[in-house]
């Protein structure tokens, strides 16, 4: 058992909204780990950040993505830094994994100035430079399609990503 698609990216890449939009369009159930994050503590992710700390966070990160890669047929849109951990980037090795890649100014206005993303404290354009710069070669590790998501909407998206599912 496993999930037809696994989406990936930083923040503002679209994957909550592109995976909606596959799993409309493939029949199937879509499920977000930081929706599941958020239900098992019972409280939003940047509380979880603030009341215990990353290192919980990624705990809870690791046993959703877990979980949540048992499911069959499912459409998976994991958190931007779900791909830090080794086990979960070994985990998805032989998964249909699309890395939903973005420009900076568009993860930046996506994402907005005023959020309250714990990662993105302070200068959000500088914190999301870092993030993505860090991140990249790893996105590019587990991917199995890369798609860029700039000037697109999420259904041009969703239709680059099923041709590839064939």
């Amino acid at each position: 058992m496993s999930p037809t698609v696994v989406l990936v990216g930083p923040p503002g890449s679209g994957k909550s909204t592109i995976a909606a939009v596959l799993s409309a369009r493939l029949g199937a159930k879509h499920r977000d780990t930081d929706a599941d994050i958020e239900a098992t503590a019972g409280k939003p992710i940047s509380d979880i950040f603030v009341d215990e700390g990353e290192p919980h966070f990624r705990a809870l990160e690791r046993a959703a993505i877990t979980a949540a890669l048992q499911a069959d047929g499912e459409v998976l849109s994991l958190g931007g830094g779900a791909i830090l951990n080794a086990e979960t980037r070994a985990d998805l090795a032989g998964q249909h994994v699309v890395f939903l890649d973005v420009s900076l100014g568009e993860a930046v206005k996506r994402v907005g100035l005023g959020v309250a993303r714990p990662l993105l404290l302070g200068n959000v354009r500088t914190q999301l430079r870092t993030l993505m710069e860090a991140r990249r070669p790893l996105y590019d590790e587990v991917a199995r399609q890369t798609v860029s998501t700039d000037g697109k909407t999420p259904e041009q998206i969703a239709g680059e990503i099923l041709e590839k599912l064939g």
